[in-house]
This record gives structure tokens, sequence and C-alpha cells, in this order.
């Protein structure tokens, strides 16, 4: 069960929170700014393509590689195909991670290799395989790591990793696969290059703006700030024994609510579904009917529960990122919810630029994770 008094308990939140989380979820724009100055040292901003790519590989492990690719396909919409090579193996482990090339790739395609280890041999095999095939290549992998090595030169661009702009805790690694830090880290040189071969719009311009949303987003969201008023305390507060249906609705959403169900489940160790309006009522509708529904078991209402654990029941977390007076599934959504007597959560982000809306669902709902995370006895932290 959620320990609610440690969520307004700044100092207990700091002694939890051994892998610096909230730090990494704070900061956040910070690491938004050190990526887009390592691409444009890299030489990205003077980069003169000759036309957009047929399509864009993405290799990567973990839940930030994994999360990147959504979102750039996402926001690369109909200008190019957005491929993730899914690793295979026999264990998530660097050394047994393999990635393959499609039979197709070729000089046409642009192959980003995105890692916060760069130690994984895979992946320098991956990036041989690329060159030889005359594919572009760029990697954002950290400063002197093997893969930074293999591919720079002859073989490819390479764009640093931008690090956390702290000392890191005794203990805390750098690559934890679902920390906030880690997701913007690879993903700000991406949007820089994709912008600058047309296939997006993120000019410096606007990802400064970007990391001002999310520096704003973060005093929000800070642990100094009492759950009443701090958006992603609340979340976590609601989302306590609790079943959490992502739904929803808009371009930037989608890959949002996805990323969300994937932190909640990493670092929190919370079972959540994610899916898209209007299709997410019929795919989750029995979910609000069945063992899950807020009034399943009403025969045992007076059964002494002090010594079992709590049964989850099912809550609607809608997210959207579209302007509330456009053409939107979210009343239906809302009409279903409480109809099962089905509690609903909503985050709508405060006007921007698409890539503005998209950074403040992020942020929140990775603090809100985190916070989970650490409020939750039960779960390692």
């Amino acid at each position: 069960m959620l320990d609610e008094s440690l969520l307004d308990d700044p100092e207990a939140l700091a002694r939890a929170d051994r892998r610096g989380l909230l730090r990494g979820a704070a900061e956040a724009g910070a690491r938004v700014r050190t990526a887009a100055r390592h691409a444009a040292e890299a030489g990205i901003a003077e980069l003169k393509p000759d036309g957009r790519p047929r399509a864009v590989l993405i290799a990567g492990a973990g839940t930030a590689a994994t999360g990147v690719a959504d979102l750039i396909g996402a926001l690369a919409g109909a200008s190019a195909p957005v491929v993730r090579l899914h690793p295979t193996g026999v264990a998530p482990a660097a050394g047994a991670l393999r990635w393959a090339l499609p039979g197709w790739a070729g000089s046409l395609d642009l192959l980003f290799v995105i890692t916060t280890d760069g130690g994984e041999p895979g992946l320098d095999l991956l990036a041989e395989q690329a060159y030889r095939r005359g594919c572009t290549i760029v990697a954002i992998t950290p400063q002197r790591s093997p893969l930074a090595e293999g591919v720079g030169g002859r073989h490819g661009l390479v764009v640093p990793l931008a690090t956390p702009p702290y000392e890191v805790y005794e203990g805390f690694e750098e690559a934890v696969p679902a920390g906030p830090g880690a997701l913007w880290a690879l993903f700000t040189p991406l949007l820089a290059l994709l912008d600058r071969i047309g296939l997006l719009e993120a000019p410096p311009e606007a990802l400064s703006r970007v990391a001002d949303r999310l520096d704003r987003t973060a005093e929000r969201c800070g642990p100094a700030i009492a759950t009443y008023s701090n958006p992603a305390k609340t979340l976590a507060a609601e989302l306590a024994d609790s079943l959490p249906l992502i739904w929803t609705e808009g371009t930037g959403a989608a890959p949002a609510g996805r990323r969300f169900a994937a932190v909640l489940a990493e670092l929190a160790g919370r079972p959540a579904f994610a899916a898209e309006l209007p299709e997410a009522l019929p795919a989750h509708g029995v979910l609000l009917a069945g063992d899950f529904a807020a009034g399943a078991d009403p025969d045992d209402f007076f059964r002494d529960r002090v010594e079992e654990q709590q049964a989850l029941r099912a809550r609607v977390v809608l997210l959207r990122d579209r302007p509330a007076g456009g053409l939107t599934a979210a009343p239906a959504a809302r009409e279903l919810a409480l109809g099962h007597d089905t509690a609903i959560s909503e985050l709508e982000p405060e006007e921007g630029s698409e890539l503005e809306s998209l950074a403040e669902l992020l942020a929140i709902t990775d603090f809100a994770a985190v916070y989970l995370a650490l409020a939750t006895p039960a779960t390692p932290s």
C-alpha cells in the first residue's frame, strides 16, 4: 500500500530515492540543454542532407530506447517509416543481446544506435553490418565507449550522451532503464537531427522551449510541493491500490501513455494497460465490469481485510494533448468509466507546441511513477 505521508516528507523521499530518480526527473530540462549542445558540437547543424531517408531505423536496449523509438514514430508521422530493431538473445544483458538489419535496409536508410551503456557488442556488430550495407549511421552513446570508438570516424556520426549535471550517488547506475534523464539524453539529439533532414520540426529554439517547459513542470511536481497542489503526487496517490487503464487521445499522448505504463511496471512494480481512444473503450471495457471493477465482490463487504492484500481496482487515467473543443472521444470515455463507478484521473497539458505538450505529459507521468515507486514500501528503491 502507498504510504501517503511519505509523499509530503521531502527528506524521507530523498532518503528513499537511492537511485536518484527524483533528481533525474527534476533535471530533465538541463539534460535537454546539454544534449542539444552536444548535438550542435557534433556538427548536426552543419549537415547538408541530400534528401529524406527512405526509413529511420532505431536500435537500442531498454525502456528508454523503446520510448524514444515510439516518440519519434509518432512525431514523424507519414514523413518516413520509423522501425525499431528489437534485440534477441538469451538474457537481457549487454553481452547477450544481438540486433539485425532488415533484409531491405541499405544506402537509402538512416540507422540510429542509441544507448546509455555503449558497451553492447551487439550494437557494434550492427553498426558494422549497416556500414557494409551503406546505411547512414548516427550513434548516441557515452564518450570513449566501445561503440563511440567503433562508429566514430569513417563509419558514422557520434553524439556524446548527455550525462547528469551533478555527481551521481554511490551505487547509482546512469543506465537506469526507465529513468527520466535517460529518455531525454537519447531523444534530444534525434530531434535535432530529424529537424535538420526535414522529418519533423525541432529547431534549437523549440528545444529550448521544451527545456523551459520541463523546468516549469519540475517546479510544480517537485518533492517540496504538497500533494494537493502537485499533479504528479496527486496522480500517484490516486493510483494507489489501483490497476491503471491509461487512455490516450492525440498524437503525442499515445507514446506518452505507453511510456507511463512501462515506467509504472519497471520503477513501481505496478501493472498498467495503455490504449488509444476510441479503441480503448471496447478493448478495456470488460475490465471495468469484471474482477477489477470498483464494485467487485460486494457480498464480502464486511470481511476483515487487515491481514489481506488489497485487491486492485481499475482506475482510468485520461491523457490528452489536443484542444478540448476539437473532435474527441473523451465524453464517451468518461461516460463509460463513471457508468461502471470507475474513477478517472485526467491530464491535459497547457497550451504550447506539440513538443512542449508532449514534454509536460512525459514529465508529470515520470514524476508520478517515481513517487509511486518511492512511497510503496514493498517496492525496492
